[in-house]
């Protein structure tokens, strides 16, 4: 896709990857855009490369407006490979350039690159860099999501330059917001943004919230955040920085999610009369089947669900190993303020359901207890108490999820 203008002199010079399904692990089924910036002011600035297979599709997006050897100034908001791994094909154009970027984001690109022959400015939250008519504050925004993290905010285009903030993974042809709703909707849209929050942004919620906080007490005008994947928001960019404070502020829909998994169809017999009481209880449910679907759906679910229950059945005395597997997971985004139980089917030996709880604690989540188990198949009897099991979870549910209406 070539070259698109956001701002007066600015331009989207990214590339679409419209096949990627795997992102560190993490499901991609709408594919992800490598977004950077070139503007065109008295000194040439470049913000951001994009991953190496689309170098020369950068490359050639920058020359459709500029000669390459013209940059003056190269921003580097984040040395992720998806961002920065195209930094030595840019540089070999254009070696004169000067390097803005953060002193962890300088020692993480010495460990990648040769960069003896490179100059570098280091920059801390701040520093300006004026261009000619442009003037570029620099916010570092460490950990959100790697230590060398910043954000270039752009004052006289009242344009902020957000890295991976905001962003979302959604190949598309549409570059701004209002393209993409008019083709495809605003649901569609915000679930993209929780979906990339959850799998990705979950662990900083406080961190997040902390650096809203400081760009509104800095008085920064935004009319325009254009992230480094996804769409640009130019339309109604408030609408996503409300989205990212009432995430980190613990909203969620009421809902419960059950996330299971089974070995010999016993648990998955299980999830049929919970999931009636729940929602004999009112509440919206979601069954979700690990073997049968991506960690990264299984997380988003569970983001958007204010209560969750896991099934398991006991394999040596363990949690079933696709369940385990989802449950490390999960520990490692540090999830808060969702309320959560287990259930499960055993046949000699238990143990799976307390695994579960223990694991619970652990990540400091409210439980329900006690959890729901059978030995081996389930009898009509236990099925009348799955059912009692469920809707007394709803009832948990919704008593918890007063505390944040």
């Amino acid at each position: 896709m070539k070259a698109v203008k956001i701002k007066p002199d600015i331009y989207w010079v990214g590339a679409i990857d419209w096949g990627v399904r795997d992102f560190h692990g993490y499901v991609t089924p709408n594919g992800t855009t490598y977004n950077n910036y070139l503007i065109l002011d008295e000194q040439v600035t470049l913000l951001d490369t994009v991953k190496h297979d689309f170098s020369e599709i950068t490359i050639d997006n920058i020359k459709s407006l500029i000669d390459p050897s013209k940059i003056v100034n190269v921003i580097i908001n984040h040395i992720e490979t998806d961002h920065v791994s195209s930094i030595d094909k840019i540089m070999e154009l254009t070696p004169d350039a000067t390097i803005y970027i953060t002193d962890r984001g300088k020692k993480g690109l010495d460990r990648n690159f040769d960069t003896s022959r490179w100059r570098f400015k280091i920059v801390k939250t701040g520093d300006v860099l004026n261009i000619g008519r442009y003037n570029l504050l620099f916010l570092e925004t460490p950990m959100l999501h790697w230590p060398d993290s910043m954000m270039t905010y752009i004052k006289e285009a009242k344009l902020l330059i957000s890295q991976d903030a905001f962003g979302q993974h959604l190949a598309t042809s549409a570059r701004f917001d209002d393209e993409f709703i008019e083709c495809a909707s605003h649901a569609e849209l915000e679930d993209s943004v929780i979906d990339y929050y959850a799998n990705i942004l979950m662990p900083f919620g406080q961190l997040i919230k902390s650096k809203i906080a400081e760009v509104q007490k800095l008085g920064l005008e935004i009319d325009m955040i254009a992230p480094d994947h996804g769409i640009i928001w130019r339309r109604e960019p408030e609408r996503v920085i409300q989205m990212y404070l009432d995430m980190v502020n613990g909203k969620a829909f009421l809902k419960v999610v059950m996330i299971y998994d089974t070995m010999w169809h016993s648990t998955e017999h299980m999830t049929l009369p919970i999931m009636q009481g729940i929602k004999d209880e009112g509440i919206d449910c979601k069954v979700i089947k690990l073997r049968a679907t991506p960690m990264s759906v299984a997380i988003k679910e569970f983001w958007k669900s204010r209560g969750c229950l896991i099934g398991t059945p006991t394999l040596n005395n363990t949690m079933f190993p696709s369940v385990a597997e989802f449950m490390t997971h999960l520990r490692g985004l540090r999830p808060k303020n969702r309320i959560v139980g287990a259930f499960g089917s055993y046949g000699w030996g238990g143990g799976a359901v307390k695994e579960a709880y223990e694991e619970f604690k652990r990540m400091g989540l409210e439980v329900v207890e006690p959890g729901m188990q059978v030995v081996y198949r389930p009898s009509t009897e236990d099925d009348k108490q799955c059912y009692a099991f469920g809707r007394e979870f709803a009832i948990k549910v919704k008593e918890y999820h007063k505390k944040f209406e």
